[in-house]
């Protein structure tokens, strides 16, 4: 199995050689790795402890954050070394402050493994949530450098628990330990031998409360929102699109929605906005263009949508109509109970929020009139079911401290 992943990588690595003159994630992947070790050499943590996190894209370095966070501001003597897998986090976050040193993870070969290891010489390693890549983590294990893997999920599905899975479960042996974010991933882990486990809960919660607390006063949303009732639909996709074009065009409410696509694209917007019969303005044009007079207010950059969901009393999120749903505890930080299409079983927190009552799923256009009709007629309903999404993440924060407890008495245990 060990030389089959191994040629796996080798061709991975070649594909997107191949690739990246055609392709602009193969090029940021090929180029950010070319020539790695020459522009390293050298490095020197000037005598700090070294402690490295790796997070596969920015989802993940979303969930690694808060312990980062957390460990700087108990000691801001550590030295942090992030790294990424995906052009797509290491792209956004590659000037995050509290991150010394920023590059991409060399492919998982036993040579660039052992090289990395020289060059860097960390204390610690810190995996988010799905990253096992078994070269990396034997050369760790070898070395006796603590591993922890955060905020991790499994499911019986995967690989680690089919009857031909052994090879992949053993890497789990050689965590020094894993945090998992539920008692189902302890018990599914403990079931199969892998001991070396404990439920720390998710670290997006302690994220996404930060988040709400800090939250920027966006004066278009503002004066557009007003004192209207404002949905707003975060992180959505065309089928979502079609539902809420639809909603606005044949509703008798008076209200108001603040839409914000997961991908930006100048033709796919102006499209959008010419959909709906109602007055839609986009945000770069709304300062300019008196918002308030408009029912719908298109998000056309990034960055927003986190304070956005301050300005609204009904959240919705998309992509349950394709691959998953996107991130409902945002909204849920800002005690707006959230909407999503069916495709959220994956999604531990979606499933909770539905049995608490805080959250709702619509499979088609008449499930999504009859739930938001039903919402903005009862206000009181509205209001119950928006504290038990809010107090849904108050109740999960405290992860993060959790694990930097665990890694800084591991590091003062080194000293």
């Amino acid at each position: 199995m060990h030389i089959g992943y191994n040629l796996f990588i080798a061709f991975y690595s070649m594909a997107l050689c191949l690739l990246s003159p055609f392709h602009s994630k193969a090029a940021l992947w090929y180029r950010g790795r070319k020539g790695f070790f020459r522009r390293w050499a050298g490095f020197d943590s000037g005598g700090r402890k070294l402690l490295w996190f790796h997070c596969a894209s920015l989802g993940e370095f979303e969930q690694g954050r808060p312990v980062i966070e957390e460990i700087k501001k108990r000691d801001g003597n550590i030295f942090i070394l992030l790294t990424f897998f995906s052009p797509s986090g290491l792209e956004i976050r590659k000037n995050y402050p509290l991150a010394d040193a920023v590059c991409y993870l060399p492919a998982d070969t036993t040579s660039n493994v052992r090289k990395f290891l020289d060059t860097f010489k960390p204390d610690i390693a810190v995996f988010v949530k799905y990253e096992f890549w078994f070269n990396y983590i034997a050369g760790l294990k070898r070395r006796n450098i603590p591993l922890y893997l955060i905020s991790a999920n499994f499911r019986p599905d995967q690989v680690f628990f089919k009857w031909y899975g052994r090879w992949f479960k053993n890497m789990l042996h050689m965590f020094s330990h894993i945090f998992v974010q539920s008692d189902s991933s302890r018990n599914l882990l403990e079931s199969s031998g892998v001991k070396n486990v404990s439920v720390a809960g998710d670290t997006r919660f302690d994220r996404v409360r930060a988040l709400a607390g800090k939250s920027v006063e966006i004066p278009a949303a503002a004066a557009f929102s007003g004192d209207c009732f404002t949905i707003v639909a975060g992180s959505t996709w065309q089928p979502d699109h079609s539902l809420w074009v639809r909603f606005m065009n044949e509703t008798g409410h008076d209200v108001r929605l603040i839409i914000a696509p997961h991908e930006i694209d100048e033709n796919e917007i102006d499209k959008l906005l010419g959909r709906f019969r109602k007055r839609a303005v986009r945000y770069s044009r709304a300062l300019t263009t008196d918002p308030g007079s408009a029912s719908v207010l298109l998000i056309d950059n990034i960055g927003l949508l986190s304070s956005l969901y301050r300005y609204g009393q009904l959240a919705y999120i998309g992509g349950g109509f394709g691959k998953g749903i996107h991130n409902v505890l945002e909204a849920c930080a800002y005690g707006l109970p959230v909407i999503f299409g069916p495709n959220y079983r994956k999604f531990r927190e979606a499933r909770e929020l539905i049995e608490a009552g805080g959250a709702f799923t619509v499979s088609n256009y008449k499930d999504l009139v009859t739930c938001v009709d039903d919402l903005i007629a009862t206000p009181d309903k509205l209001n119950r079911r928006g504290e038990i999404a809010g107090n849904y993440v108050k109740n999960g924060t405290g992860a993060s401290s959790l694990i930097a407890d665990r890694i800084l008495f591991t590091l003062i245990s080194q000293r």
